[in-house]
């Protein structure tokens, strides 16, 4: 029985390192962390925020995943949304689900991201 997630991995090609460290890292404010040394000479890195770790690991017959895809609660959606604008990322907004502000965007290689509003706390 499953008890916990420990990561997710999302493919991307050789040499697209940096542009995603930017996406996930500088952008999406996740931290670097050190891979274990018997995984350096895969490429890739690996980043984490809270409790979640998302190995981006490099394939050699890449394809993005335009479908599948992460969903990332954010704090401040709008701020966000702004930012990645900023730096020419088509944002996507979904009303489908009236409850929920969200939306979509692809990361430099081209899967797709989706960001959702983090639910106001209750008093």
């Amino acid at each position: 029985m499953i008890v916990a997630l420990d990561h997710i991995q999302l493919a991307l090609p050789a040499g697209a390192e940096n542009a995603m460290r930017a996406f996930y890292c500088d952008l999406l404010g996740m931290t670097e962390v050190a891979k274990p040394a018997a995984l350096h000479g895969r490429g890739g890195f690996w980043a984490r925020t809270g409790a979640l770790e998302c190995h981006c690991g490099v394939d050699p017959d890449f394809h993005p995943a335009t479908k599948a895809h992460p969903a990332f609660v954010v704090d401040d959606i709008a701020a966000l949304a702004g930012r990645m604008e900023t730096v020419g990322l088509a944002v996507k907004w979904d009303t489908a689900l009236p409850d929920v502000t969200r939306f979509f965007v692809f990361d430099p290689v081209g899967n797709r991201v989706e960001l959702i509003a983090q639910a106001p706390q209750q008093a």
